[in-house]
């Protein structure tokens, strides 16, 4: 049966649909829950004020804390999937509102508790972390403990809170503006139909092969940030400003140390990346070189770089029959977990298609005790789906696996370590394409053009906006002023050392810097280019060394978070915090441009 993206989700075969069944089989059922929790909350008032009585005391308030935690997780990630299904339908938006709310008012309760365990001797929390019944939270109160430099008294810590949701303004005019009120107008298309230009469709008109088609996108696109830059200039502006506040108000020297201390990230490996990167800018250049030859365009520009060397590859793989080819691509990681991917895949974990009211895009979502759902929006005539589905598939086997290795409290791991697993699927769906289609060069040369610009658009391009990031938080620590000239200054002179002069820095592009959403939740964009250098490495690593590098991979994605994410990486098999897997990753976006040169020149 052929999908249909407007079909209404009442008319969805239940087969396409994930099976939500196995957190609340009714809605009822879920409402009894919610229930149980209100009555739950003032519970929290119980234990204000005891928690420095005794250890039966602390560990009564955390395993209560602990326990409406994971019923709350099971509501709220029923209901955003139950949203996600179809925005249109009221019911779903409300159960979702009060899943949020309630998640807020449980905040709010047991807000009390880590200030009054960290007010707990640190040398009396050491000699509780040495008791059994301890045991699963011992990293969650390490955690604490580490924080207690950076906490203040009671009175202060309350005002701080009081002031968190003013400072987040920046983030949320940011996102007003530009999600719902910019208008990037229409254009009309080499087709002759007219289409408005929006977020969602920028990339992928940019990667039309009607070059003057993509100048106009680009232009008319930039001149509606161009137009508000003063404004949106102000909002990053306040942004930086709020991050210098926070870590100055907890006893940070900076922003981008009091950001990194969480997950316990070294400033080197911050540094180190961006270093390394600098010196792998040859084969960068290099390829955009080979690139402008391959366009056959005297200068090569933004709107070039999107835009496939391959165009009118045919591809069409229905998506049983992207299943089977995930999962043979993922046969190096063992059968078990390709038997369990598999039977989720196909059984019960995926959404499956677009139908009306359905969000966009693709996720992997769950919680502890949930199966690890993805929301897809699956098209078989694109190969970026069949890609898309073993990005989540990497997410949702790291999710299955921590949950049934880990107990409750150290379940959930970082975003340092999320986009390991994703990549590493992807790498080696790659590699396996490109075994598949030996004899098909045009397919083959189409997999490694698509491979090395992402590799580009991760690896180089998210380096860059780490080192803006780190630039404006300098000058804001040094009290210099943020405007739009700073701002585009900064960016220009960033964007002239990345792509030297292999690529005309048109002026428009300077105003990138003022669209990257990520900028307001500062120094997070660093760990898409550090995830992928480690994915790299750990494939390479698996190719080499077999079945050891798997098992401790797997070991590795069993972690979930009971340690700090640098310290799991060296559990797989890779340390972040040496040079080694930049510069790999580097040597391995060089070879791939080599094979696809020697490729070119025998079509």
């Amino acid at each position: 049966m052929v999908h249909q993206p407007d079909a209404l989700r009442k008319e969805v075969p239940q087969s396409d649909c994930w099976n939500l069944s196995p957190m609340f089989q009714t809605t009822e059922a879920w409402e009894s829950l919610f229930q149980d929790l209100e009555k739950k909350i003032p519970t929290y008032d119980d234990f204000k004020g005891t928690l420095a009585q005794g250890p039966e005391r602390l560990l009564a308030c955390i395993e209560f804390d602990h326990g409406v935690g994971r019923d709350m997780d099971r509501l709220y990630t029923y209901a955003h999937l139950k949203n996600d299904e179809d925005k249109t339908q009221s019911d779903n938006e409300a159960l979702f509102q009060r899943a949020s709310n309630l998640y807020t008012r449980i905040g709010e309760a047991s807000s009390f508790m880590s200030p009054e365990i960290q007010a707990i001797p640190s040398d009396q929390l050491k000699i509780f972390l040495d008791k059994d019944a301890f045991k699963p939270y011992r990293f969650y109160l390490e955690q604490m403990i580490r924080y207690i430099p950076h906490t203040k008294d009671a009175a202060t810590e309350q005002l701080l809170a009081m002031a968190s949701e003013s400072l987040g303004a920046p983030q949320r005019i940011f996102s007003q503006l530009d999600n719902a009120d910019l208008n990037f107008g229409t254009v009309k298309r080499p087709s002759g139909d007219v289409s408005a230009l929006t977020h969602g469709n920028f990339i992928t008109f940019l990667g039309h092969k009607d070059r003057n088609f993509r100048k106009t996108v680009f232009d008319q696109y930039y001149q509606t940030y161009h137009d508000h830059r003063h404004t949106i200039a102000a909002t990053l502006s306040a942004s930086v400003k709020k991050d210098l506040f926070w870590a100055r108000a907890r006893n940070f020297d900076a922003a981008r140390k009091s950001a990194l201390f969480g997950d316990n990230v070294p400033e080197d490996v911050y540094d180190n990346l961006i270093i390394n990167v600098k010196k792998a800018f040859s084969p960068l250049y290099h390829y955009l070189d080979f690139r402008k030859q391959a366009l056959g365009v005297d200068a090569l520009h933004m709107y070039d770089t999107y835009v496939q060397l391959v165009p009118d590859v045919d591809f069409h793989m229905d998506y049983e029959q992207a299943v089977e080819t995930c999962i043979e691509a993922l046969s190096p990681l063992g059968r078990d977990y390709c038997n369990t991917l598999e039977q989720g895949l196909l059984k019960g974990w995926v959404d499956k298609y677009e139908n009306k009211g359905k969000r966009s895009g693709a996720y992997s979502s769950g919680c502890y005790d949930s199966n690890p759902y993805i929301l897809l929006n699956y098209d078989p005539d694109s190969i970026n789906s069949l890609f898309t589905l073993i990005h989540e598939a990497g997410h949702s086997m790291h999710t299955y696996l921590a949950n049934k290795s880990q107990p409750y409290p150290t379940h959930g791991y970082t975003i340092f370590v999320a986009e390991v697993a994703s990549t590493l699927n992807e790498a080696l769906l790659a590699r396996h394409l490109l075994e598949k289609h030996t004899a098909a060069p045009k397919m083959k040369a189409y997999i490694l053009n698509r491979e090395i610009d992402n590799i580009r658009g991760t690896f180089f391009r998210q380096t860059m906006f780490a080192e803006f990031e780190h630039i404006i938080h300098g000058l804001a620590g040094e009290n210099q002023p943020l405007t739009i000239d700073t701002f585009t200054s900064v960016y220009k002179d960033l964007l002239s050392v990345y792509f030297g002069d292999k690529m005309v820095i048109d002026d428009a592009l300077t105003l990138e810097c003022l669209r990257i959403p990520h900028f307001y939740s500062s120094f997070y964009v660093y760990k898409y280019a550090t995830g992928l250098a480690a994915a790299l490495g750990l494939v390479q690593r698996i190719t080499d060394k077999g079945q050891p590098a798997v098992d401790d991979y797997l070991n590795f994605l069993k972690l979930g978070g009971s340690m700090f994410p640098i310290d799991e990486l060296r559990v797989a098999g890779v340390d972040m915090a040496s040079n080694t897997p930049v510069q790999a990753a580097a040597s391995y976006f060089e070879s791939r441009i080599s094979e696809l040169e020697t490729l070119w020149q025998s079509m």
